[in-house]
Protein backbone atom coordinates (compact mmCIF):
# COMPACT_ATOMS: atom_id res chain seq x y z
CA UNK A 1 0.00 0.00 0.00
CA UNK A 2 0.93 3.57 -0.94
CA UNK A 3 -0.43 6.82 0.31
CA UNK A 4 1.71 10.02 -1.68
CA UNK A 5 0.76 12.93 -0.57
CA UNK A 6 1.46 16.47 -2.84
CA UNK A 7 0.44 19.93 -3.14
CA UNK A 8 2.04 21.52 0.28
CA UNK A 9 4.17 25.01 0.35
CA UNK A 10 4.78 28.39 1.08
CA UNK A 11 1.06 30.57 1.50
CA UNK A 12 0.15 34.20 3.06
CA UNK A 13 -1.96 34.18 5.77
CA UNK A 14 -5.44 34.27 4.45
CA UNK A 15 -4.38 31.86 0.89
CA UNK A 16 -5.31 29.00 0.32
CA UNK A 17 -3.86 25.28 -0.55
CA UNK A 18 -4.89 22.06 -2.09
CA UNK A 19 -3.55 18.68 -1.12
CA UNK A 20 -3.52 15.42 -2.78
CA UNK A 21 -2.79 11.92 -1.78
CA UNK A 22 -2.68 9.55 -4.70
CA UNK A 23 -3.00 5.99 -3.02
CA UNK A 24 -2.99 2.59 -4.39
CA UNK A 25 -2.91 -1.05 -3.27
CA UNK A 26 -5.41 -0.68 -1.25
CA UNK A 27 -9.54 -1.00 -1.55
CA UNK A 28 -9.94 2.63 -2.08
CA UNK A 29 -13.56 2.53 -2.08
CA UNK A 30 -14.32 0.43 0.99
CA UNK A 31 -11.37 2.35 3.35
CA UNK A 32 -12.10 5.73 5.50
CA UNK A 33 -9.50 8.44 4.74
CA UNK A 34 -7.96 11.35 6.73
CA UNK A 35 -5.92 14.26 7.29
CA UNK A 36 -3.04 14.59 10.24
CA UNK A 37 -0.75 17.10 11.01
CA UNK A 38 2.13 17.44 13.07
CA UNK A 39 3.91 21.29 13.33
CA UNK A 40 7.49 21.40 15.38
CA UNK A 41 7.29 20.28 18.92
CA UNK A 42 4.16 19.35 18.98
CA UNK A 43 1.97 15.59 18.68
CA UNK A 44 0.22 14.89 15.48
CA UNK A 45 -3.09 15.98 15.61
CA UNK A 46 -6.54 14.94 13.79
CA UNK A 47 -7.64 17.40 10.90
CA UNK A 48 -10.50 15.40 9.06
CA UNK A 49 -11.62 12.49 8.22
CA UNK A 50 -13.95 11.36 5.54
CA UNK A 51 -16.04 7.79 5.39
CA UNK A 52 -16.25 5.53 2.55
CA UNK A 53 -20.02 6.83 2.60
CA UNK A 54 -18.53 10.63 1.97
CA UNK A 55 -19.45 11.41 5.60
CA UNK A 56 -17.21 13.75 6.51
CA UNK A 57 -15.52 15.55 9.79
CA UNK A 58 -13.21 17.35 10.98
CA UNK A 59 -11.50 19.93 13.81
CA UNK A 60 -12.74 22.47 15.11
CA UNK A 61 -9.95 24.78 14.89
CA UNK A 62 -10.47 24.32 10.55
CA UNK A 63 -13.62 23.93 10.65
CA UNK A 64 -15.35 25.92 7.88
CA UNK A 65 -12.37 26.59 6.39
CA UNK A 66 -10.75 22.91 5.42
CA UNK A 67 -12.72 20.56 3.25
CA UNK A 68 -12.07 17.27 2.84
CA UNK A 69 -12.98 14.88 -0.70
CA UNK A 70 -12.62 11.47 -1.99
CA UNK A 71 -12.28 10.67 -5.68
CA UNK A 72 -13.62 7.01 -5.63
CA UNK A 73 -12.07 6.98 -9.65
CA UNK A 74 -9.09 8.47 -9.30
CA UNK A 75 -8.11 7.29 -5.76
CA UNK A 76 -7.51 10.18 -4.25
CA UNK A 77 -8.09 12.23 -1.11
CA UNK A 78 -8.43 15.90 -1.31
CA UNK A 79 -7.92 18.86 1.37
CA UNK A 80 -8.72 21.88 0.06
CA UNK A 81 -7.55 24.94 3.05
CA UNK A 82 -8.90 27.85 2.87
CA UNK A 83 -8.23 31.72 4.38
CA UNK A 84 -4.86 29.64 5.89
CA UNK A 85 -3.64 30.54 9.36
CA UNK A 86 -0.04 30.97 10.24
CA UNK A 87 -0.97 27.74 13.38
CA UNK A 88 -2.25 26.10 10.05
CA UNK A 89 1.90 25.80 9.07
CA UNK A 90 2.68 21.67 9.55
CA UNK A 91 3.56 18.96 8.34
CA UNK A 92 -0.06 17.21 7.12
CA UNK A 93 -0.08 13.07 6.25
CA UNK A 94 -2.61 11.26 4.93
CA UNK A 95 -3.88 8.15 6.47
CA UNK A 96 -6.08 5.28 5.64
CA UNK A 97 -7.70 2.81 7.44
CA UNK A 98 -10.53 0.14 7.32
CA UNK A 99 -12.27 1.87 10.10
CA UNK A 100 -13.72 4.90 10.21
CA UNK A 101 -13.83 5.48 14.18
CA UNK A 102 -9.73 4.55 13.72
CA UNK A 103 -9.61 7.74 11.87
CA UNK A 104 -12.18 10.16 13.77
CA UNK A 105 -11.50 9.01 17.03
CA UNK A 106 -8.52 7.01 18.08
CA UNK A 107 -5.76 9.21 15.57
CA UNK A 108 -4.54 6.15 14.22
CA UNK A 109 -4.63 4.66 10.74
CA UNK A 110 -3.59 1.33 9.32
CA UNK A 111 -1.51 3.16 6.43
CA UNK A 112 -0.06 6.61 5.68
CA UNK A 113 1.39 8.79 3.43
CA UNK A 114 4.59 10.36 3.93
CA UNK A 115 3.98 13.68 4.72
CA UNK A 116 3.80 17.22 2.85
CA UNK A 117 4.88 20.63 4.19
CA UNK A 118 2.90 23.22 4.43
CA UNK A 119 4.09 26.71 5.63
CA UNK A 120 1.86 29.36 5.87
CA UNK A 121 3.72 33.43 6.67
CA UNK A 122 2.07 35.89 8.32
Amino acid sequence: VQLQASGGGLVQAGGSLRLSCAASGLTFSSSALGWFRQAPGKERGFVAAISRGGGTDSADSVKGRFTISRDNVKNTVNLQMNTLKPEDAAVYYCAAAREYSKIRYRGEADYWGQGTQVTVSS
